[in-house]
């Protein structure tokens, strides 16, 4: 069998949610490539069909273990839950089914962990194409303390951390208004609790084009309400930062669409409009989410 140059990494494993996208396969082709196998991956499967199946059996013949866990419960947030739980190695990295990891992704992920262990660990993510919903390039390195009012910092699909950090915050809040900004929600409490978050420009992943405009406009209504109900979460129990949060967005939807219309910048319109449609109701929707058992 085929080995990696650098052989496996044997305290981290890789959890990787799917809705059985094409896109797997380039993942897990990227992850085999890579210059370091973890020391097993995770698949979560949230499809209808048998295609996951089919598609792990490329690591499988390389060598690397994969375990596919059957998630009935749909959301993201679900299914990273119910992959962790598989994990039993000390360090953990998230990715997601539409996201190709370079070839050292998971020896400079590694490396980040060995030197802040009680950290989360975030990446960049490039675009790989034009209709791509969330990226970041940045190529400062930046080591995050507090929540900030501009955007959230953890980008979960590229991220990492140990076990006992998880155990400090807790799982992702699985609640369906949240699907979307689970992981914003959970970033946050990270850095209420007091574990930063540290951006590691060099742990690259890139997000594939694979949407149309429809599909586009789509994911910003469901993030922009996400990000409201996310919101609305913690204004029920009178937290003045997210207050402060939820009336920049709030203004921002608006002022987004009013620049579209001045420049012409259709993207910007369509992101404006889902804020300006999105932002409130998924507020009301936070605030009135009823309690589950087991959520944070």
């Amino acid at each position: 069998m085929p080995e990696p140059p650098n052989g496996s990494i044997a305290d981290l494993s890789v959890v990787i949610p799917t809705l059985g996208r094409q896109t797997l396969d380039v993942v897990l082709a990227s992850i085999g490539a890579g210059s370091a196998w973890p020391t097993r991956v995770v698949v979560v499967d949230q499809s209808d069909g048998g295609n996951v199946s089919r598609s792990v059996r490329s690591l499988e013949r390389r060598g690397i273990p994969v375990d596919v866990v059957r998630a009935a419960a749909r959301g993201v947030a679900a299914a990273r839950n119910r992959g962790i739980e598989r994990v039993i190695t000390r360090w953990f990295a998230i990715n997601d089914d539409d996201q190709r990891v370079a070839v050292d992704w998971l020896d400079r992920m590694h490396r980040r962990l060995a030197v802040h262990p009680g950290a989360v660990i975030t990446g960049m993510v490039a675009p790989g194409g034009p209709s791509v919903p969330s990226s970041t390039t940045d190529t400062i390195p930046r080591i995050h303390t507090r929540p900030l009012l501009r955007r959230d910092p953890l980008f979960a699909g590229n991220m990492a951390t140990s076990l006992d950090v998880l155990e400090r915050i807790g799982p992702f809040d699985e609640r369906p208004p949240l699907n979307g900004a689970e992981d914003n929600d959970w970033g946050y409490r990270a850095l209420r609790h007091g574990i930063p978050i540290i951006y590691a420009p060099e742990v690259i992943v890139t997000h594939l084009d694979w949407r149309d405009e429809a599909g586009i406009a789509e994911t910003y209504r469901r993030y922009a309400r996400a990000q409201g109900a996310f919101y609305g979460k913690h204004l029920r129990h009178g937290d003045p930062f997210i207050a402060l949060r939820a009336a920049r967005d709030l203004a921002r939807g608006p002022w987004l669409v009013l620049r579209s219309v001045a420049t012409g910048n259709g993207p910007l319109a369509v992101l404006g409009r889902a804020e300006v449609a999105g932002i409130l109701p998924g507020i009301v929707a936070g605030v009135r989410m009823s309690r589950v058992t087991g959520q944070p």
